[in-house]
């Protein structure tokens, strides 16, 4: 099968696409054949050398496409369903995948769009959801409401009935509007913590001075989260409640964004798609190192 292989750490010229093995099928474990996955800010870490690691590596995390082969132990899935998944090795045709970290795909879903959510959609959840607990009536700011991971946080958050701002570039305020942002804020014309006040919750996905003047606008005993930093213990004003968190996969979360993204109550936002080519993977990686991608990169295999 084909991937795309990082033999050394450094720059896009390290992705190279290479004929490897397929991985080997554990009782416990399924294969499936890729139709879509997509690029994350964690790839491009891993490329550099940020987490070290065995080479050669094949990085990538979120699985879309079809169940090609089951383990013995398997019981929940069978060969020619369509799938989504957490995963390991993605930039790759076929992928070995846990049985517990995957749902069934409705032939209603494209794998575009169920490959952009695994990493990044169970982000969001984790933050409005598991940590921040957002319920109806809260008022609740999302940074980066246009990125990957902002946007379906954004959703989320309106999901759960509350009253959501968040911040893009000017160039996104529409998508801002689109997403149900009931207060879109320029973040290059505007300052978000100047024109609120009285949140109960801040998801912070930038960090620095963002956060920092987060914690201005939250009222007490408010709530930020953050995937960009450890929140500075000096700063938490207010009996603020800040905590910080990597991802962590959970079956149940995979399988609510899975019923939101069926009834389309929950959109993706795709911001290019890029083929399954060396040239191409390459491109979604300096794309994706701007910060600016404006919603998530796909790879598609067919």
């Amino acid at each position: 099968m084909r991937a795309i292989v990082i033999e050394e750490f450094g720059g896009v010229e390290q992705l190279t696409l290479k004929e490897v093995d397929k991985p080997v099928l554990k009782p416990n474990r399924m294969l499936v054949e890729q139709y879509a996955t997509s690029v994350n800010p964690i790839d491009v870490k891993r490329r550099k050398g940020s987490f070290g690691g065995k080479l050669p590596m094949i990085v990538g995390g979120d699985v879309a496409g079809v169940v090609t082969e089951v383990g013995d132990d398997v019981t929940d899935f069978q060969i020619g369903d369509r799938v989504m998944a957490n995963g390991a090795k993605t930039y790759a045709e076929i992928v070995s995948v846990n049985p517990d970290r995957a749902v069934k795909l409705a032939d209603t879903v494209a794998f575009e769009h169920a490959a952009a959510l695994p990493l990044a959609g169970q982000t969001a959840y984790e933050a409005i959801v598991t940590r921040a607990k957002v319920e109806s009536g809260d008022r609740v700011l999302v940074h980066g409401g246009s990125g990957g991971v902002g946007s379906i946080a954004v959703q989320i958050a309106k999901l759960k009935g509350a009253w959501v701002a968040s911040t893009a570039s000017g160039e996104n305020q529409e998508l801002l509007e689109s997403l149900g942002a009931d207060r879109p804020i320029n973040y290059k014309e505007e300052k978000f913590e100047d024109s609120l006040s009285d949140l109960d919750v801040v998801f912070d996905t930038i960090g620095g001075d963002v956060q920092k003047n987060s914690f201005r606008v939250l009222k007490e005993k408010g709530r930020l989260v953050s995937i960009a930093e450890e929140p500075d213990k000096d700063l938490q004003i207010k009996q603020v409640d800040a905590s910080y968190f990597s991802f962590s996969p959970k079956k149940e979360s995979l399988e609510e964004l899975n019923r939101w993204l069926t009834d389309s109550q929950l959109q993706p936002v795709i911001s290019h798609v890029y083929s399954f080519t060396e040239e191409e993977v390459r491109e979604a990686h300096k794309v994706s190192e701007t910060g600016h991608a404006g919603g998530k990169l796909i790879i598609t295999f067919k």
